[in-house]
């Protein structure tokens, strides 16, 4: 189908291809070389996607695709027949300094693209305003006024091409504000050319508003421009923030409570009590109850649009609550997790009371292990006292994050249990779960709702949830309400799909590629090999990783070669697999880093494009991983992803990817009977199902030791993912999903 579209647009602009290709122009031969080098990177634009066709494949949604091929063929033919044609241009060097930049277009365009710099959809947008800032720039015009009007990533590559525009200067303010919008974190980090600008002070409480803690960096450094910039605003709440520069130690404890500090709810001294002045006399429990007492007390005015200040943001009250609760109690007890006492093992967390746990949890949803969350739930349910009403819990803690707490209740089989401890109000609870997804300012509840499903066995449940759902669609259907109807709707699709029964074809019925199978095909590149990568870090658990990992390869099936940065191995037996995998070098010196940018250079200047990629790291490694993923991929591997964000970024990078994830941190004992499982499977040319192959697998652990098998049962094979299949639905056609 999407080649029958682009073929359409061939065939109707017939005409303009033929003019534009110099057809019917006559190209003199001391130029011909600048239209050819077009020509060249027009072709590396079309295999970027992994295939030499006619069709530069940036999306699943293949009129985006027509689209964006139109933008990089046509398009950019016809800019070569006008400057060829323009007679403004009477030089020879005219004509070749704007052919360059039409080379240079289309160059940036496909790094931008592969550096993740840059939304390829953008492409028809992209050669427009070049178009329109390259007769502006052969008229004498300034070209900023079209800088002004298009998003920050269009207008820095265009600005860049026609630096020598007399609107130059101004453009690059124009970017800055743009960027500042983008990326209010790094804007005092980029101040510095902008200092003397009116709009100068201004930025510094756009700054302050999405990180306190950044402003307090920099107000340190009194000398400097942005010490200075800072230290001569009068608003009040930068006032305090200076003041707290101030403090050479520990300051960064009392930005969870600058909103009570600036209204005089709360005193530094009183704060000190616990943050202490070292950590000789830090008091970690007590800080961190202030930290949960806080959260109550300023959940409701989040709720009612009150946002307090340095609530969100980098070292504010939720990333430092987070923070501790990892740091203290969720670490302490997940090291100890071979200790068979528990009275050895939880000993941290003895402290704690019912609020102090729930927020634990719900905050350390990426972090705790199976076994810490069980027996950490327990310990919560008793702290309620010897007859628990789980609804008290909740209205003490305002239902703050209480989506997330039913949906880790529910992926570890502890939800009946405390839906038991409120039997006249768990339906209304259930209820409260499923609605008003809708206005939530991210998808974030909608994507918990959909794992949770996937999480309960208990038919009734499941029952009373599709009801709940099928509800809330009509109520929105009633009201007019499209982003409701779109999320109800997918959701009621995905989980229908869950029971075989229902005989729910998610590809026909949310056009999303297929879930429960993937064809060798579909994987492989237009020579017929699959790429696969794999990410190691250089740390102790990454080399034994490598070193396991290279057992799955034996000598008669597998060729291996080994070069300064990474390994080459290909199979000399089946189908053609090429699998390239860096070196676990010493992430100390970033030297790992280092080994994985070369390879993915290499990679796409041999025009290699991975469609599968194993993380092989800890969950701390994994954003390294996420950022360099290739949005041709289709298939993904990675430890202790499941949270929303990062299921979010995994489909940003690549969005038509099949994820295995897991609960906790990924076992290299559980990791390589999977990827062996996949790799041969392809090996033999066969089809990815997911179904039969976890079918396998689960016949394989199922003979493991107890604690192994535990393990696998915490992974998640692709189909039964149902968050990330409900985000790549969500994004279908396009779409942003926050």
């Amino acid at each position: 189908m999407e080649r029958i579209l682009y073929f359409f647009f061939i065939v109707l602009f017939t005409p303009l291809l033929s003019l534009a290709g110099g057809d019917t122009t006559t190209i003199p031969l001391n130029r011909q070389v600048f239209h050819d080098k077009i020509k060249a990177e027009q072709r590396r634009a079309d295999r970027a996607d992994g295939k030499q066709d006619g069709v530069i494949r940036v999306s699943s949604n293949p009129e985006i695709n027509s689209e964006v091929s139109d933008a990089i063929f046509r398009k950019i033919n016809v800019l070569r027949n006008d400057i060829e044609i323009d007679s403004q241009l009477a030089t020879n060097n005219d004509k070749i300094r704007y052919l360059r930049y039409v080379e240079y277009l289309v160059r940036d365009f496909t790094n931008s693209w592969r550096s993740h710099r840059f939304a390829p959809a953008l492409a028809p947008m992209l050669v427009d305003n070049f178009t329109e800032v390259m007769f502006a720039d052969i008229n004498g015009e300034s070209m900023a006024p079209l800088i002004q009007k298009v998003p920050y990533e269009v207008g820095l590559i265009n600005s860049e091409i026609f630096s020598e525009n007399a609107g130059f200067k101004e453009c690059q303010k124009i970017l800055f504000l743009k960027f500042c919008k983008l990326h209010p974190d790094k804007i005092l980090a980029n101040i510095y050319p902008y200092i003397d600008e009116l709009f100068a002070d201004s930025l510094v409480l756009e700054a302050f508003n999405n990180n306190p803690s950044q402003v307090y960096s920099y107000a340190q450094s009194i000398n400097s421009p942005q010490g200075k910039l800072i230290r001569r605003n009068t608003d009040k709440r930068i006032k305090t923030i200076v003041q707290l520069s101030g403090l050479q130690e520990r300051a960064l404890f009392y930005f969870p409570f600058l909103d009570d500090l600036i209204n005089g709810r709360q005193t530094m001294e009183n704060i000190a009590k616990f943050a202490g002045k070292s950590d000789s006399n830090y008091d970690s429990v007590g800080y961190y109850k202030l930290l949960v007492n806080t959260e109550m007390t300023y959940y409701p005015r989040l709720v009612s649009g009150d946002t307090p200040i340095a609530m969100l943001g980098s070292d504010g009250l939720l990333d430092m609550l987070q923070r501790k609760a990892i740091q203290h109690f969720i670490t302490p007890i997940n090291e100890l997790h071979e200790n068979p006492n528990p009275a050895i093992r939880f000993k941290a967390i003895e402290p704690l009371n019912a609020q102090d746990l729930y927020y634990m949890m719900v905050l350390g949803e990426n972090e705790i292990y199976t076994s810490s969350y069980k027996y950490s739930f327990d310990r919560m349910m008793k702290e309620l006292g010897p007859d628990p009403h789980g609804d008290s819990l909740l209205l003490l803690v305002n239902f703050d994050h209480f989506k997330k707490f039913i949906k880790m209740a529910a992926g570890y089989n502890k939800l009946d249990t405390f839906l038991r401890s409120m039997p006249d109000k768990s339906e209304i609870l259930m209820q409260a779960f499923v609605s008003n997804l809708e206005k939530s300012g991210t998808l974030e509840d909608a994507v918990d709702v959909a794992d949770s499903y996937g999480s309960i066995t208990d038919t009734t449940l499941q029952k009373s949830m599709l009801a709940n759902i099928e509800a809330n669609e009509q109520r929105c259907i009633k009201n007019g309400n499209d982003r409701g109807k779109k999320i109800y709707n997918l959701l009621k699709t995905i989980f229908l799909s869950a029971d075989e029964k229902n005989g729910i074809d998610l590809s026909k019925e949310i056009g999303i590629p297929p879930v429960y199978t993937v064809n060798y095909d579909y994987l492989a590149d237009d020579s017929g090999r699959i790429i696969e990568q794999v990410f190691f870090y250089g740390d102790k658990d990454g080399k034994m990783s490598y070193n396991g990992f290279l057992t799955s390869f034996p000598r008669s099936d597998w060729q291996i070669t080994q070069k300064k940065e990474w390994i080459e191995i290909k199979s000399i037996k089946g189908k053609p697999i090429w699998i390239f995998a860096n070196l676990p070098l010493d992430n100390e010196t970033d030297k790992d880093a280092d080994a994985q940018k070369d390879l993915i250079d290499y990679l796409n200047d041999q025009g290699l494009s991975p469609t599968i990629v194993i993380h092989r790291g800890h969950s701390y490694h994994l954003p390294y991983t996420i950022k360099q993923l290739p949005d041709n991929a289709k298939i993904i591997m990675l430890g202790s992803c499941g949270g929303y964000q990062n299921l979010k970024k995994i489909l940003q990078e690549a969005p038509d990817a099949n994820i295995i994830s897991t609960k906790q941190t990924g076992a290299m004992d559980v990791n390589k009977p999977i990827i062996d499982a996949l790799d041969n499977t392809l090996r033999n040319g066969n089809n990815i199902d997911w179904r039969l192959m976890w079918s396998g697998l689960e016949s394989y652990f199922d003979k493991a030791p107890r604690e192994l098998r535990e393990t696998f049962e915490d992974y998640i094979p692709p189909q039964k993912n149902l968050g990330a299949l409900f985000i790549k639905a969500y994004s279908r056609g396009g779409e942003d999903f926050e």
